[in-house]
Formats: structure tokens, C-alpha cells, sequence
């Protein structure tokens, strides 16, 4: 409550997100965890038998990996930040109160892994001057593979925690929430997928560069194989633990991240579809190691198309099935914590917004406050006219007739009981009938949200009182730390 709105209404919120950390996830997975293991042990093969073709190409593969990381990967990394810090900065907020040295570590971890790929890639040719030099080489490439890892192991912490704080609702310690329930089922998933990920997208650029040896290309491929095939069985275990873990007011919100209300028939579909995904992938591997040769390049390709297909939906699914919460059972979706809904239910969420430009619900400013009410409490997820479309939803509801305040109003009241995943409406009764109002108008004319919203300057007679229910400055903060 203490931050302007900022929301653009074509793409909206979580569409913004969305875009930014997939293709992150996605980079992070397969190229820097995944990846980079691959090419070390090429090294390695290569240094065992002196063979320079394995050498050669773990070099041509790792400049692929050192431009893309370092490019893309390392942009949307900032970019995660940049665009979660606008989108929700009260979620931001507590998560940095909770997570300040696990996140000033990650920092650290981050900046010696930039420096160990820089040093591994820039010293590649320089090292094959002797075998001494080659063997610290190859060190370098194990150091670099361990703190990529490491990166991922300390944001997973995070991740986890967001979907379940377990014991720190209680305890409040750095420890408890980075030992949450979801996070080593998770990590475990997202280690071994990675890996298998990286493992099978080496093997598709390999294809590249062993065109004219097809021998070679036969060891490469037999050889990565043999090392994804492993991770694969791992891969199947984590999966279903991660599943047996996963809260069932989560489950019971899958069919929604797939647009429909077949719970039983999606989650269904859905367990057969990645279990087929995966028999496909390690018939692959299975077929690579026991007939080395005798698999179409395009087979890896559509594995590897299938494994990065299940990543960018397992975080799709991750982001959604945590609703109605942005931290579980802590802070909702809409950024507001679930301790402060008695007292902005009481005063009314407009009291408490900072920068909103109105503060009290009148006869004469319904409209006009019901927009402020929906910029304050909906705009996290919705759009006026984009991305999930507050305006399409009640057309689906209502259809062309007229569109009813009351009956918004009603519906908007119970909507948390009829659709869990909705957060509560966090404001009082008249800004309940304000937000109605503005919503039915909509029907006639929607004028679309766009740019950072900023309807007031905040008035120091608007701080004080807010100060004095304890809503400011710190209500992203966890409890106990109001100042």
C-alpha cells in the first residue's frame, strides 16, 4: 500500500513476469546448470585420451554457452528483478526482510561465477600448452559447474518459500524459511531436469560441429547420453516427490491454470502427459547407449523441444497454483498481507494507499473510486482490456445484457469462497459497491490502464493517520517489525 501502481494493460502484469523469467529458467536450466557439466567432462574425455576433437569441441560448445549466459541469461536475470520490484514491491519488500543473506550470498556466488566463465572460456587455448595446465583448466570447469549450481540452489530457496513458508509463519528465522517444505523436493527436480536438459541440448549443437565425422559424432552422442540417462531415473524420483509434497489447495488449482474447471480429467491428463514426455526422452537415451549412431538427430531435437515445453509450464503452473497468494498464507496475490485485511476491511483499502487520488467513497465519486479500488487491489493480475481481461470475464459472466452492479458486488464478496484462488476483496463495504459500479461501467466504456499510476501525491495528513494504525511504512514488512 505504500508504492504507486505502475501496470501497462496490453500485456499486464503477470504476461510481463512471465515472459521475462521463463525464458530466464529456461537459459539458467539447460545452459548454465545443465550445460556446463557436459562440457567439462568433455574436457575431460578429451585430456584422458588425448584425443582433440573432444577438446575442440567442448570449446565451440562452451562459446555458446558463455554468449548466451552472459547475454540473455544475465539481462533477464536483471530483468526479473526490474520488472517483479514494479509489478508487486510489497512481495519484493518482505521477501528481502526474510531472505537478505541468503540473497547477499547468491550476489557473491553470482559474481564468482560471471568471473570463473570469463577465466574458463578466455583460458581455453592459452591451457593446452601442457597437461599441467590443462588439469587446472579442467578445475576451473568443475568450479564454474558448482557455482552455477549453487546460484540455482539458494533462488530455489526462495521459490519454495513463496509457494510454502512452512514453520517461519511461526518462527520467523532466515533458517526456517530457507528450509521450507518445497525446497529440496524442488531443488531436487530442478537439478536433474537441468541436467538432463543441458545433457540432450549439448548433444543437438554437437550436431554442428561433428557434421563431417560421423564417428566422433557417434562417441559424443553415446557418451552424453549415458550421462543424461543417469539423471533421467533421478529425475523421475524427484518428480514424484516433488508431487507428493505440493499442498492440496494447490493441486485443486491445477485445471485453472489450464482454463478449465475438469479437475479430475486435467490433473489426470496432465501426470500422463509428462509421463509420456519423459518414456520418449529416455527411449532416446536408452536407444543412444545401446545403438550408438542409430538415432535421428531430429529425435534429439524433439526431446530436448519436449524438456524445455515442461519446464516453461512447470513454472507456469508453479506461479499459478500458489494463488491466491504470492507467499503462502502470508501475503496475497494483490500484495496485501493477510494480518492487515482485518484493518484496510475496517477503514477501507483507500485509506491506506498512499498514492490513491481519492480516499473516501461518495454518492458522487463512486466510479472514480471504484477505478482507484481496482488499481489498488486487482491490477496485479488483471487488465482492463488485455491479458486476462477483467472486462472479457464479466462478458463471459453477464453476456450483452446489462451488467448489474449488485450482482457484481455480490460475486465479488464471495469470490474467494467460490474460487479459492482469488484473494478476499481487502476493502470495506462501500468501496465493495464502488468497485461494482466502476466494473459495470465497463460494459459501455473501458478505458484501459496504462503507464505507471500515480492519481495523488500522497498529503502528510494521509501519512500521519496511516502511520497511526500501524499501516505505514511498513506493511510489506513481516510481523513484528513495524516501526
Amino acid at each position: 500500500m505504500d508504492f504507486p501502481i505502475f501496470h501497462i494493460d496490453f500485456i499486464g502484469n503477470r504476461l510481463l513476469i512471465a515472459v521475462d523469467a521463463i525464458l530466464h529458467v529456461l537459459i539458467n536450466h539447460a545452459f548454465a546448470v545443465g550445460a556446463l557439466p557436459v562440457v567439462a567432462l568433455l574436457e575431460f574425455f578429451g585430456i584422458r585420451s588425448k584425443d582433440p576433437r573432444w577438446d575442440n569441441l567442448a570449446y565451440r560448445l562452451l562459446k555458446i554457452i558463455f554468449i548466451l549466459t552472459t547475454t540473455v541469461g544475465a539481462l533477464t536475470g536483471v530483468g526479473i528483478w526490474f520488472s517483479a520490484a514494479l509489478v508487486n514491491p510489497a512481495a519484493i519488500g518482505s521477501l528481502i526482510r526474510v531472505f537478505f543473506w541468503g540473497w547477499f550470498t547468491e550476489w557473491i556466488v553470482f559474481v564468482c561465477e560471471v568471473s570463473l566463465i570469463m577465466a574458463y572460456f578466455l583460458s581455453w587455448q592459452t591451457a593446452e600448452r601442457s597437461p599441467e595446465s590443462k588439469l587446472k583448466h579442467l578445475r576451473l570447469g568443475i568450479f564454474l559447474a558448482a557455482f552455477s549450481w549453487i546460484t540455482m540452489a539458494i533462488i530455489v530457496a526462495i521459490l519454495g518459500f513463496m509457494m510454502d513458508p512452512g514453520s517461519w509463519l511461526t518462527e520467523r528465522t532466515l533458517l526456517s524459511g530457507v528450509l521450507n517444505p518445497m525446497y529440496f523436493p524442488q531443488l531436487a527436480l530442478r537439478t536433474t531436469l537441468a541436467m538432463v536438459m543441458g545433457g540432450i541440448t549439448m548433444i543437438c549443437l554437437s550436431y554442428l560441429y561433428t557434421r563431417n565425422d560421423r564417428e566422433f559424432r557417434t562417441l559424443v552422442t553415446s557418451a552424453i547420453s549415458r550421462w543424461s540417462g543417469a539423471w533421467l531415473l533421478g529425475l523421475i524420483l524427484a518428480s514424484i516427490w516433488y508431487y507428493r509434497v505440493i499442498p492440496d489447495h494447490m493441486l485443486a488449482n491445477i485445471p485453472v491454470a489450464f482454463a478449465t474447471q475438469e479437475y479430475v480429467g486435467w490433473n489426470g491428463r496432465l501426470k500422463v502427459l509428462l509421463i509420456v514426455g519423459l518414456i520418449y526422452v529416455g527411449r532416446i537415451l536408452w536407444v543412444s547407449v545401446k545403438r550408438p549412431g542409430q538415432v535421428h538427430g531430429a529425435k534429439y531435437l524433439l526431446s530436448a523441444v519436449l524438456l524445455f515445453a515442461m519446464l516453461g509450464q512447470f513454472e507456469r503452473v508453479r506461479e499459478f497454483i500458489r494463488k491466491p497468494f504470492i507467499i503462502g498464507n502470508y501475503m496475497y496475490a494483490n500484495g496485501i498481507r493477510v494480518e492487515d485485511y482485518p484493518l484496510l476491511q475496517r477503514d477501507g483499502i483507500l485509506q491506506h494507499a498512499t498514492y490513491a487520488g481519492i480516499r473516501e467513497v461518495t454518492a458522487d465519486n463512486q466510479a472514480s473510486a471504484g477505478r482507484e479500488v481496482f488499481e489498488q487491489a486487482c491490477t496485479r493480475c488483471h487488465t482492463v482490456n488485455g491479458v486476462n481481461s477483467i472486462r472479457a470475464q464479466l462478458k463471459n459472466m453477464y453476456g450483452d445484457k446489462p451488467w448489474q452492479s449488485e450482482a457484481i458486488a455480490a460475486y465479488v464478496e464471495n469470490m474467494h469462497g467460490a474460487r479459492y484462488f482469488m484473494p478476499p476483496f481487502p476493502g470495506n463495504k462501500a468501496e465493495l459497491n464502488a468497485l461494482a459500479v466502476y466494473l459495470a461501467s465497463l460494459q459501455k466504456r473501458a478505458a484501459a490502464f496504462n503507464g505507471v499510476q500515480i492519481n495523488g501525491i500522497p498529503k502528510p495528513d494521509h501519512i500521519a493517520t496511516a502511520i497511526s494504525y500501524g499501516a505505514l511504512p511498513n506493511l510489506a514488512a513481516p510481523h513484528g517489525e513495524h516501526h
